[in-house]
């Protein structure tokens, strides 16, 4: 009678339990455009996310934990081939969390582990996925042709192995650095500029990369920003790497910045501002001290200019012109000086026949920068006497 009773009444908590419980609210992760199909498409998102951010790789890393590096990532081979979501160029959904999910789970997976696994790590990846043939078919090809291409590839290595886990600290860092230069050493130095210019080049509203864009029109700072910062990420551990130097990043910076075709001047210039006074006077200094005095002045004046547009400081483009002056003897100090005015003089001359040919009334743009290089011209210089000035 005893067990009866208790019977019943664990049997009348549980139904009111479940009539007390909430059911959990559906909500999907469409990853796909409509007449496409995903192995996520329909997964709720609750599951979706508590898989890929949390259970699936520090269980996988748990279970695994005695057995060899080689066995753990011939389980997830076997695992991810089965999956279209997970391999380059099988998955064209629109925005597909595949990488994204893959990112996640090998992160968590080889949190801690050593270097040297690391690498095993990266030659798994590029045997799984045939990483370096498609690298390779992308970079020597014509810009634009293979777009599909282009995109997988950028989306795979930057969302599988150099963005980082925690968005709350999105600056690249030392596993960044790691899985860059892995990616790049394979290829000669005018590979690697291409190779940079897919992975973190500026896109165009349609996603494509901006090959063109680059070339034909100025770009916001936002555009060049992710570029930018991952140039600061090499050149600031150079003591560090063995296949990189100064030398090697101002070849790969000019093939950057000539390819397809020569840069729109603002771009280069916004470039190099965004990348901050250290790369800049390198890249400058290095071009004046091989005579290039011509093709610095430019530049310089076009880094004048983008100061003035964006509000950075003249105080930074002053002293860096007078660091590199400092690097020229006398003579050489004086042509350059010329030179820097001359270019002041063309490029506003250059503007001028820009702005008296076009139509004002549809395109204010010329006129605007024409204005911005006069007060660019004058903030420069009132700030160079000051400092000449000073220094007497």
């Amino acid at each position: 009678m005893e067990r009866s009773v208790k019977r019943s009444m664990w049997t009348h908590t549980a139904q009111r339990s479940r009539r007390a419980r909430r059911p959990y609210p559906v909500r999907t992760v469409i990853t796909r455009s409509q007449g496409n199909t995903s192995c996520f498409q329909r997964l709720p998102a609750e599951v979706f996310h508590m898989i890929l951010d949390r259970l699936s790789g520090w269980l996988f890393k748990r279970c695994t934990l005695l057995l060899p590096t080689e066995d753990r990532l011939t389980l997830i081979s076997s695992t991810f081939s089965q999956m279209p979501c997970f391999k380059l160029e099988e998955c064209t959904a629109a925005g597909c969390l595949g990488f994204y999910g893959y990112g996640v789970f090998l992160k968590t997976m080889i949190s801690g582990w050593g270097e040297v696994e690391w690498h095993r790590v990266f030659n798994f990846l590029c045997s799984f996925t045939n990483l370096l043939p498609k690298i390779k078919m992308a970079v020597t090809g014509t810009p634009g042709v293979s777009c599909s291409l282009e995109l997988q590839l950028r989306l795979f290595c930057r969302q599988v192995l150099l963005d980082p886990l925690d968005w709350l600290d999105p600056w690249p860092g030392k596993d960044t650095l790691f899985w860059l230069t892995r990616i790049l050493k394979p290829w000669p130095m005018v590979l690697q500029a291409r190779l940079l210019f897919i992975l973190y080049g500026p896109l165009m509203p349609d996603g494509t990369l901006a090959w063109q864009g680059i070339v034909e029109r100025e770009m916001s700072q936002g555009a060049l920003w992710q570029m930018a910062r991952v140039i600061v990420l090499l050149y600031s551990n150079l003591d560090h790497l063995t296949d990189w130097t100064t030398d090697t990043m101002q070849t790969i910076l000019e093939e950057l910045i000539v390819f397809p075709e020569v840069w729109h001047m603002e771009n280069v210039a916004r470039l190099f501002v965004l990348c901050g006074d250290t790369v800049c006077y390198s890249f400058l200094a290095n071009k004046a001290h091989n005579g290039q005095l011509l093709e610095v002045s430019r530049l310089i004046v076009h880094i004048i200019l983008v100061c003035e547009k964006n509000g950075y400081s003249m105080n930074m483009v002053v002293r860096m012109f007078h660091q590199v002056c400092q690097g020229l003897d006398t003579s050489e100090r004086f042509a350059f000086i010329q030179r820097l005015e001359d270019m002041f003089s063309e490029v506003t001359m250059e503007l001028i026949e820009i702005v008296t040919a076009g139509n004002h009334h549809e395109d204010m743009g010329p006129f605007q920068t024409l204005r911005s290089l006069l007060r660019s011209s004058a903030h420069f210089h009132a700030k160079f006497l000051h400092m000449f000035l000073q220094n007497e």
